[in-house]
């Protein structure tokens, strides 16, 4: 597949990953036509991304908008969603679009990269010690190995559906990203689990976990990420990335896991020495703020992910700025810049 006159239909571009994987696009491939799925597509907003991806056009709705993702998607070579790991209903309005698409352009299979998560590997410890945690490899994987309770499954696995048909066949790529952190240089400049935990924080006034904390997960720079996500767009546009049932890729630096205490003790830290919260260090979070995400939030917050990015590896990624800044040292950082950013609002 070149590059020539391509067009991607984007979802999540003024996203944290999103934004900044744009960025790096507009660096590497500016050729490519982007059109954007743009809710609120007020002037302002349009130029925020046209200063980050100058050949994008848009499209006004959102994830929610069935009729305008399949129309969209049954007419691009690529679609690329970063707009959301959980949101079942956009994934199956992007399948019918694109099973229509290659349905009109017999030989021709567009391409769909989905970003998912770590999530899916949880071992939902419930925030408890255990002896051991399984490492998962990208080679090999099988999603319906995964507890089929966990995060992003119900998205995904239709995906590797789509991507191992014969008839109207898709190319599917998706990519789990472990715990993206780092302020970003796009238009969302911090990551949603900071901005979750900082709201949780700052209203029970104290930093917290999801049972005793003693989990862990791998982390990733979001730069890093957005460099895993175009190389691995760069592979498929030349025919070498792996797809359908293979298309599977971990994003994951190796880099020390921490545990959700130790990371949460140096944001409770620091918030303290900001006077956002009364209470420094960390315990566990009160049931008024765990009970109400039930099952997902024990899946994703109290439970450990242990990944190796192996396909990553073999396109030649290498995790260079998780390497220079590490998750803690990252955090005062990024709450200052979420404080900033409510401060505009």
């Amino acid at each position: 597949m070149s590059t020539q006159a391509q067009t991607i239909f984007f979802l999540g571009a003024t996203g944290y990953l999103g934004s900044q994987f744009l960025l790096l696009l507009n660096e590497k491939l500016p050729q490519l036509h982007v059109v954007a799925l743009l809710r609120n597509a007020i002037p302002v907003r349009k130029e925020q991304l046209q200063k980050l991806y100058s050949n994008i056009s848009f499209i006004e709705g959102s994830l929610d908008d069935d009729a305008i993702i399949q129309e969209q998607a049954a007419k691009v070579d690529i679609v690329i969603n970063c707009g959301s790991s959980d949101h079942p209903a956009s994934t199956k309005s992007t399948l019918a679009g694109l099973e229509t698409n290659s349905k009109n352009n017999p030989g021709k299979p567009p391409l769909y990269i989905h970003v998912s998560g770590c999530g899916i590997v949880s071992d939902n410890a419930r925030g408890e010690p255990v002896e051991y945690v399984k490492e998962w490899s990208d080679l090999g994987l099988d999603l319906k190995q995964c507890n089929p309770e966990n995060t992003h499954l119900d998205s995904d696995i239709p995906i590797v559906e789509a991507g191992s048909r014969t008839e109207d066949p898709v190319r599917t790529i998706i990519y789990f990203p472990a715990q993206i952190y780092g302020v970003g240089e796009g238009i969302q400049k911090t990551t949603m689990w900071l901005r979750m935990f900082f709201d949780m924080m700052k209203n029970v006034g104290h930093a917290g976990t999801w049972g005793s904390g003693a989990n862990a997960m791998n982390n990733i720079h979001v730069k890093d990420c957005a460099m895993g996500l175009f190389l691995i767009l760069q592979a498929a546009l030349e025919g070498r990335a792996d797809e359908g049932p293979e298309g599977l890729y971990f994003s994951a630096s190796m880099e020390p896991r921490i545990t959700f205490h130790d990371w949460t003790k140096v944001m409770g830290d620091y918030l303290l020495s900001k006077g956002i919260i009364k209470e420094g260090g960390t315990r566990p979070m009160p049931a008024e703020v765990v009970d109400p995400l039930g099952n997902y939030g024990w899946s994703l917050l109290g439970g450990n992910q242990s990944v190796k990015p192996e396909r990553l590896y073999k396109l030649g990624w290498e995790p260079t700025e998780s390497k220079k800044l590490s998750l803690l040292d990252s955090i005062p950082e990024a709450v200052d810049q979420v404080l900033k950013d409510q401060m505009r609002k």
